[in-house]
């Protein structure tokens, strides 16, 4: 079975067809930048744009960078534009594609579920915390399988300011630290949702895990196992589809 999945990111805006048997792409995924700003009529074209690179006329599973509450609702927008608030972008982005089903779910959330059914989760128990380190962190979090939606721990607050403006990503390609450098602002972000939540597990994720031998070897005390994201940056694709799917 194949459903179109597409994820709505700080700087891209990418998908493709996938195969949930496999849980992987059937073709190589589509991108296009992100618009800034990024609101709502500007990245609802974007996506009509990657949907129509393939001519898909299916159902479509979509990410999106914030709170999604009910399959639809925009509840926070920090790294597109405030204007999505609120918005309806179930109704949005069917309405941009001529009437196609469309789910909307958090990226890091879709990713998670990706993670926990094909890669670096699979058939793991307890407490699993999936971390995407781009523009900013997202998170998903896993009890025994279960995932218990739009947990934004990237705004936990640490030393004075939310966690995703140190450790993301993106803050180390601003500040340009060094890998080691940043991995030790990462270790302290690890360390202080390891106090909270006591995991297992960390899968880091995001487009960085592709680098992960160039940060995980300088994190230290951590007691939990940490491994890079099995599907990548394609975790969110492969996780929108899968719970387009469900619906």
């Amino acid at each position: 079975m194949q459903i179109f999945g597409l994820d709505i990111g700080g700087s891209g805006i990418k998908g493709a067809p996938v195969d949930l048997d496999k849980g992987d792409l059937t073709q190589e995924r589509h991108k296009v930048l992100t618009p800034h700003p990024a609101t709502p009529d500007s990245v609802a074209d974007g996506v009509k744009q990657v949907v129509d690179h393939f001519g898909w006329t299916g159902p479509v599973g979509l990410t999106f960078p914030g709170v999604v509450t009910g399959g639809s609702h925009i509840r926070t927008a920090a790294n597109v534009d405030k204007s999505w608030i609120d918005t309806d972008a179930r109704a949005l982005f069917s309405d941009r594609l001529g009437g196609l089903p469309v789910t909307v779910v958090n990226d890091a959330d879709a990713a998670g579920v990706a993670e926990m059914s094909f890669g670096a989760g699979k058939d793991r128990k307890g407490t699993v915390i999936l971390l995407t380190l781009g523009t900013g962190i997202g998170s998903a979090l896993f009890a025994d399988g279960v995932l218990v939606p739009n947990s934004e721990l990237g705004h936990l607050e640490l030393h004075g300011h939310d966690a995703e403006k140190k450790a993301s990503s993106r803050a180390r390609e601003v500040e340009e630290l060094t890998w080691e450098h940043w991995a030790h602002r990462v270790q302290k972000y690890l360390a202080h949702v390891e106090m909270l939540f006591s995991p297992e597990l960390f899968i880091i994720g995001g487009g960085v895990s592709r680098k992960a031998q160039k940060f995980l070897p300088h994190i230290e005390g951590i007691k939990a196992e940490i491994v890079p994201a099995q599907l990548q940056n394609n975790a969110g694709i492969v996780g929108a589809a899968m719970r387009a799917a469900q619906e």
